[in-house]
This record gives C-alpha cells, sequence and structure tokens, in this order.
C-alpha cells in the first residue's frame, strides 16, 4: 500500500486518480484504423486479411477470461505490471514492423503480437474496474461513467498527441502505445488499492457525489478541449506544442481531488485502512446463512440466488436474463467495432485522406455518451427507479440511425456517423458495467466483466472480419504489388444496412431485459431514497 495516502481517506481518491490515467491510456484497442493502412500496404493485405488482424487483436480480449480468474487471487499492482509487459511486447514488434527496423513478420506472427496488445488491456481494465467498484460501491454508475469515459477519451488522446506532435507518422504512434501505457501502469501500482472503507455515513455519500461532480467536470472540460483542437483544422508548431503541455496539465488536474480531501478531512479512525472485508452489496438481499440440518440444508443448497443477488459463474450462465444481456451487448459493441475497425478504409471509400478527424470524433463523442449515460442513469434510478438497460434499448436506435446515415453516403454522413456511433456504444460500455453487477452481483465481478467483453473477440469476428471484410472486397480491385482497394458509397453500403437491422434486434432484447429486471431496481431505488431521507433527518437534527 501507499505509506502516506493509504493511511486516509484520500487514498481511494488517489487510487482513482490512478485508475482514470490508466483507463487514459487503455483505449489502444481502438486505434487501429490510425495505422491499419501502412499495415495494408506494408504486407500487401486484402481488406479480408486486415480485417483478420484486427479480430487476432480483438481476440486478446478472449483471453481476459484469464485475468478475470487472475483478479481473485493476485493483487492489483501485478495484474497491472502483467497488463503494461505484455501491451510493450505486443505492440513494440508492430513499431518494429511499421518502422521498418526489421522485415515484416509472417502474417500468424503478426496476428499473436496484435492479440498480445489487444489482452494487455484487459489486465488493466479488469485491475481497475474490480479495484474501483469495490472502493465505491454505493456509486457504481457514477464511477463507471467517469472510467469508461476516461478509456473513451484515450483514442482522442493518443491520436491527437500524435497529429500535435508527430504530423499523425503511424510508426511514432504505435512507439507511443508500446511506452506510454507501460510507464503509466507502473506508476499506478503504487497508488490504486483495494481500500474497504465504509460509506454508510450520509454525509460521506454526499461527499463522495460531490467529489464524482468535479471528476466528471474535469473530463468534460478535457473532452472539450479535445473537440475544439479537432474542429480547428491545422495547426502550427508552437500552436501544437501548447495543445500538448496544456493536455498534460488537464490529466493532472484530478490531483486536486485527494489533495482537497486530505487537507479538508483531520486524519481519524474511520479514515484508517481495515484489514477487514466490507459487504460490496449492503444495499442488496442476502441469502440467509442460519444453522439447519438435513432437508432444510439440501434445500437451501438447492436454492438458486435471485437476480440483483451474488452469483457464480455457472449460476449466471444458468439464467435467461444473462444471456439477454450478453446477445444485446454483442449488437451494439459488435457493429461499434466494425466501425472502428474499418474507419480508415471507410473513410478512404467515401474520399477523405486523412481519417484522423473521425477517430477523434468517434472517441470524443463515445466519452460523452458514457459520462452521461452514467449520471443520467443514476439519476433516474434515484428519481423513479428506472431500468438501467432501458439507456441501452436508446443507444440502439440512435446507433441503428447513424448506420443509415452512413448507408446513404451523402455529404457530412459520415461525421453525422461517427458522432452517432461514438455516443452509443460508450452508453454500452457504460451502462452495462453496473447492470452486470446490479442483476449477479459484486463477488465474482471480475470474471463476470470478462465473460461479456468476450463480445468485443466475438462482434469484431462476425462484423469486422466477416461481414465487412466479405463485402468490401466482393466491391474491391486488385492493385499492383498486391492488396486492393474500394471506392464509392457501395463499398460498405450494405454492411451498414445490416449492422442497422442488427440493432433493432438489440433493442428488442434491451427492452425485454429492463422489464424482466424492474423489480431490481425498484429495490435499489427504494435503497437509495432511504439513505437520502436519512441524510435528510440528520441534517435537521443538528439544527
Amino acid at each position: 500500500m501507499g505509506p502516506f495516502f493509504s493511511l486516509s481517506g484520500a487514498g481511494k481518491w488517489l487510487g482513482l486518480v490512478a485508475a482514470i490515467w490508466v483507463q487514459a491510456i487503455c483505449g489502444n484497442n481502438y486505434t487501429f484504423a490510425n495505422y491499419s493502412d501502412a499495415l495494408k500496404s506494408l504486407m500487401s493485405l486484402t481488406q479480408l486479411q486486415l480485417n483478420n488482424l484486427s479480430v487476432a487483436k480483438d481476440v486478446g480480449k478472449a483471453f481476459g477470461l484469464v485475468a478475470g480468474f487472475a483478479s481473485d487471487c493476485l493483487p492489483t499492482s501485478v495484474l497491472l505490471i502483467i497488463g503494461s509487459v505484455e501491451g510493450l511486447i505486443g505492440y513494440g514488434a508492430q513499431w518494429l514492423v511499421v518502422s521498418r527496423r526489421i522485415h515484416p513478420l509472417q502474417y500468424w506472427q503478426m496476428c499473436v503480437f496484435l492479440c498480445m496488445g489487444g489482452n494487455s488491456t484487459t489486465w488493466m481494465n479488469t485491475a481497475v474496474l474490480v479495484t474501483c467498484m469495490r472502493n465505491f460501491p454505493k456509486n457504481r454508475g457514477p464511477v463507471s461513467g467517469i472510467l469508461k469515459g476516461s478509456v473513451g477519451l484515450s483514442t482522442a488522446i493518443f491520436t491527437d498527441i500524435c497529429t500535435a506532435l508527430f504530423s499523425s507518422d503511424p510508426s511514432t504512434f504505435l512507439f507511443i502505445l508500446a511506452v506510454v501505457p507501460a510507464i503509466v501502469c507502473l506508476t499506478a501500482t503504487s497508488f490504486l488499492h483495494e481500500i474497504p472503507t465504509p460509506t454508510s455515513n450520509p454525509s460521506d455519500l454526499r461527499r463522495e457525489t460531490l467529489y464524482f461532480h468535479v471528476f466528471n467536470g474535469i473530463a468534460i472540460i478535457l473532452a472539450v478541449y479535445l473537440l475544439a483542437f479537432d474542429i480547428t483544422g491545422n495547426h502550427g508548431r508552437v500552436l501544437s506544442l501548447a495543445f500538448a503541455v496544456g493536455l498534460l496539465v488537464l490529466l493532472a488536474t484530478p490531483l486536486s481531488v485527494p489533495l482537497y480531501s486530505f487537507i479538508s478531512k483531520p486524519l481519524s479512525d474511520s479514515d484508517m485502512e481495515r484489514p477487514m472485508k466490507v459487504s460490496l452489496l449492503a444495499d442488496q438481499p442476502k441469502r440467509t446463512t442460519t444453522t439447519t440440518t438435513g432437508v432444510e440444508l439440501q434445500y437451501l443448497e438447492r436454492k438458486r440466488p435471485s437476480i440483483g443477488e451474488d452469483h457464480t459463474i455457472i449460476e449466471m450462465i444458468r439464467t435467461s436474463d444473462f444471456w439477454v444481456l450478453f446477445v444485446s451487448f454483442l449488437c451494439g459493441v459488435g457493429t461499434g467495432m466494425c466501425v472502428m475497425n474499418n474507419m480508415g478504409q471507410m473513410g478512404l471509400a467515401l474520399g477523405y485522406l486523412d481519417v484522423s478527424i473521425f477517430i477523434s470524433l468517434t472517441s470524443i463523442w463515445g466519452f460523452f455518451g458514457r459520462i452521461a449515460s452514467g449520471l443520467i442513469s443514476e439519476y433516474y434510478i434515484w428519481k423513479v427507479g428506472t431500468p438501467r438497460p432501458l439507456w441501452n434499448a436508446a443507444s440502439q436506435v440512435l446507433m441503428a440511425i447513424g448506420y443509415i446515415a452512413m448507408a446513404l453516403a451523402l455529404p457530412g454522413s459520415l461525421y453525422i456517423g461517427s458522432i452517432l456511433v461514438g455516443i452509443c456504444y460508450g452508453v454500452r460500455l457504460t451502462i452495462t458495467v453496473p447492470v452486470a453487477s446490479e442483476l449477479f452481483g459484486l463477488k465474482y465481478y471480475g470474471l463476470l466483466y470478462n465473460i461479456l467483453i468476450l463480445n468485443l473477440p466475438l462482434g469484431s469476428f462476425l462484423f469486422s472480419g466477416l461481414l465487412a471484410g466479405y463485402l468490401y472486397d466482393a466491391q474491391a480491385t486488385a492493385v499492383d504489388g498486391g492488396g486492393n482497394t474500394c471506392v464509392g458509397a457501395q463499398c460498405y453500403c450494405l454492411v451498414f444496412l445490416i449492422m442497422a437491422l442488427t440493432c433493432v434486434v438489440g433493442l428488442g432484447l434491451d427492452v425485454l431485459l429492463a422489464v424482466r429486471t424492474r423489480n431490481v431496481y425498484v429495490r435499489i431505488h427504494e435503497s437509495k431514497r432511504a439513505i437520502a431521507v436519512s441524510a435528510t433527518n440528520c441534517s435537521s437534527t443538528k439544527y
């Protein structure tokens, strides 16, 4: 544990800042479009072969199950170190190839290194999400929104830094992807730890809410700052350097929260780290563990947990609610991954030589989707008990509109589609994280999270590797030296229409899940209202 901040309540806030920094470099899996064209020309690949490379990158997430299992027995620092080393090797090898320091590797070898790069983020994400969900069990929505919002900005941060300082050079971009996450993760090992401080005191909960608002405000300023850089066109050397310095200052600003927490709250026994385990689902019903014998014991052992209680992985996959959540998640993130992996070729097909603006727009608006969905869903649960999956349903509608807009290929439609897909992809990732914990508990959350994100490689394979790859190659023409290219709206039109239809299927599943889990969110609503009433009564008593 950190020798200084671990002794105070500021410790978990410093840990959250470290988690935000880690998440801000965890979006490297979404940056494939920044260097995919360089790989395609260097290795003389068809679009199907290139898309299968992107699938190999996403298959790395399937091995995140290992990180999920490891999270139950390894400390957070070890998970971060494993992720940083794996990313250094995976992206480092790609950098050596693209920078021509070594001859191009064989296709299967490139698949292995892309897989390693993809898997590295599962260790980082697991370490961050599991630790922060346990440190802030009463504020899962805001925590998920902040952390997933940081991932959403990650692609824009990498892209804009590389554009500002290195003129979007693909080899330099890969070097940054290899080195920067390793440095950040190794730094975070000193500060990010599980600190089970109780937060049942209403004043502590109000303070937590205030601090989350500060984090959200800083994140929004950062997103607007990145967006302003993207939409203001080309910049000179001086302005680009000033932008980079300003970006680093904004990334350091969240440190003000733990600093203020440490200064404003005197050290007391309640702030000390406790070597005990607190209940992660204090507001959820628990199974009775009274002493029983004979028939009663056998009955209790056979009884399955209700939705909203802690589930083992086997118990979870036996529920229909899990599979509804899993498939609806696939409909949203699978199609979104297809757009992100193919954005380079989508832009070129519609006549855009530089697609970095679309990559950044998807990232930045994905951030707004993540932050807004975390805050809004939490507010409406507190206000009226609105089931969180309904926000996923709303995102499916907007995502379908985005795909239809891109299929039409009208002037500006790629801008509109990039923004809508970014927003909705961010919503899905943010909403699904707390939904999973609210329905199946936090006890095995590390493994549960990594089972859900199996949808990323699965969706990438189905929609990017198969659907987009085959349909693009069917329209493409061969080029000298190997590979192929396609120009025109017809290249991806059918792909967009099929993905829009997929979102309609996801919409139906999300509405079904919202109806099935209505009672869970009524209980959460009643619990939050009871805490609010208790806080009001405490304030009245003081005066």
